[in-house]
Parts: structure tokens; sequence; C-alpha cells
């Protein structure tokens, strides 16, 4: 088995639990995920199926959110998870200055990532710290978020808006939360967080492990081609004798001078490899004019 199943997490479920259902539901040990969700959190959680485990760390970055945002409680986890730090009820707030701060966290910013967060300091995670005790400050981080748009307030004891934001990989947006609140002087915390696009996957395209289940046993369930999310990468299509010669681990020198290519002469990122036949062979480094291969997902007979 060979490519991606874009899996709508449920909630509750971390994304190691949802790795170790795959692997039993599919039958198969070699399964990754790519942009760990928090297990109160729901929607797109890419999983990689064999070999495809090798293509992760070449998935688009950005990502997408549908979350709820709940003013005046503040928490030790800054989602609603956690245990209540502050409390206040919010009366009379200006849902304009909350747009205009809002606006705030739009571009390259420095976040502060939530306590119980994943992110190691000295080979431990931070929420293992969090655990015992152990008050540890959290690196700041540098994170770009391209847009946040509110759709819908809701004007209550504890008042709630509904965002949908779109960021950079590693963006927390439990952080945002807990910021915005900060900002306005009331506390905040996430309510609830929905990823609805994540490393080239989109939620309306996205299963459940119960239609995963249901294909399954109907015999019918395929997975997503392994270069599907790849389009953000160029495409170089070589011919036989070449790509016989790539998948070998051969570097192809001169390809402009060939007329295979047609890039700037100083052009350096990685692309897809296909064959002339339409096959797709994996990732190389376009150095120049040099093919330097990387992933070879599939060889050439």
């Amino acid at each position: 088995m060979l490519g991606f199943l874009n899996l709508n997490k449920p909630f509750d479920w971390t994304s190691h639990d949802c790795v170790a259902k795959t692997r039993k539901l599919l039958r198969i040990k070699r399964v990754g995920h790519a942009g760990t969700l928090d297990p109160a959190a729901t929607g797109v959680l890419p999983i990689a199926v064999g070999r495809a485990t090798r293509l992760l760390q070449y998935l688009p970055t950005a990502k997408a959110y549908n979350a709820t945002i709940k003013l005046g409680i503040q928490t030790t986890t800054d989602d609603l998870q956690g245990e209540i730090i502050t409390e206040q009820k919010v009366s009379h707030l200006n849902w304009e200055t909350v747009k205009t701060t809002l606006q705030q966290f739009i571009g390259k910013i420095e976040q502060i990532p939530p306590s119980y967060s994943a992110i190691q300091v000295d080979g431990k995670r931070l929420y293992e710290l969090a655990r015992k005790g152990e008050k540890v400050e959290a690196p700041m981080r540098n994170v770009e978020v391209f847009d946040i748009q509110i759709l819908e307030t809701r004007e209550q004891e504890y008042p709630e808006l509904d965002v949908a934001i779109s960021c950079g990989g590693g963006t927390y947006i439990r952080a945002i939360a807990r910021d915005l609140g900060a900002m306005l002087g009331t506390g905040g915390t996430l309510a609830a967080l929905e990823r609805t696009q994540s490393s080239g996957f989109e939620l309306p395209d996205s299963i459940t492990f119960e239609e995963l289940s249901a294909q399954l046993e109907a015999g019918n369930f395929q997975l997503v081609s392994p270069d599907l999310p790849l389009q953000h990468l160029y495409q170089i299509i070589l011919p036989d004798e070449l790509a016989k010669r790539w998948c070998q681990g051969q570097r192809i020198n001169k390809l402009i001078d060939l007329k295979i290519i047609n890039l700037e002469r100083n052009f350096t990122d990685y692309a897809r490899i296909y064959h002339e036949d339409g096959s797709f062979l994996g990732i190389t480094l376009v150095d120049k004019e040099v093919l330097v291969p990387k992933m070879v997902l599939e060889g050439v007979s």
C-alpha cells in the first residue's frame, strides 16, 4: 500500500491513536501522520501509508482552522481541557475592538507556545514537565498567520467568537486565543478547534474511521495518490533512459542544455520527478542545472 489517507480525526483521540488505528485497519506497520492535532481538536489529519511516509517532509506546511474562542476565562492549557486560572464575566464587549485586536495577529509574529504542548525543552516535552508541576519557560517561536476572519459572535456572560484562521506550520491556535484575551484584558481560551486544511488536504475530502471501515469492508477503499498533496512542487518529466539513471541514484547534469527543463540557471528547490509514461518516481533536488535524487519512490523497469 502506498499513498495518503485524509482522515477526519475524531474528538478526544491523539494523533498517535489515529496512527495506531490506521495500522490495525489497513494491516500495515508503516504509517505516519503530518501535523499533530490536540486530542480536543477534530478535522484534517493527513496520514501517510507505506513508503509515502518518506514524503511527509515534503508536504506543504500551510494549515487552516475554524476555532471558537471563549473570553473571560483563562486556563492552564489555554483550552477548556485545563484548569481555570482566572474567570470573569464580560459585559459590554466592543466587538469592533475585538476585530481590530485580532488583526494584530496577522503576519509574521512571535508566539509563546502553550505550557501544555509537545515542544521539547532539554529533551522533555512541555506537557510532561507541566504535569509534574515544573514551570519551564516555553521558547518563543516565529510563526506566520495569513488571515483571520470572524465568522460569528455570541454575546453572553462569557462571550464567544468563531473565527477562521489560515496560517503556516507551527502556529498554536490556543496561543492566539490566550493572547487575544490578554490583549483585551478579559482572559481568553480555546473552546473548540477544527482543522479544515492541512498539508494539501481539505476537510470536505476527508473520511472518518467509520467511513474507512465501511469502504474496506466493501472492498472499494483507495489511498490518495502519493503525489496529489505535492502539487506545490515543480514537476519534471524525464525520458526513459534518464529516468532509469535517476532512479539508480545518479545525478542528472546539464538538463537545461538538454532542454528537459526550462528554469533559471540559479534555480534551487525540490521537485517531483515523473517518467515519460506518467508514473511518479519521487523527489529530487534541483541544484541549478543538476538533478540530485533525494527520495526514489518507484524504480523503472
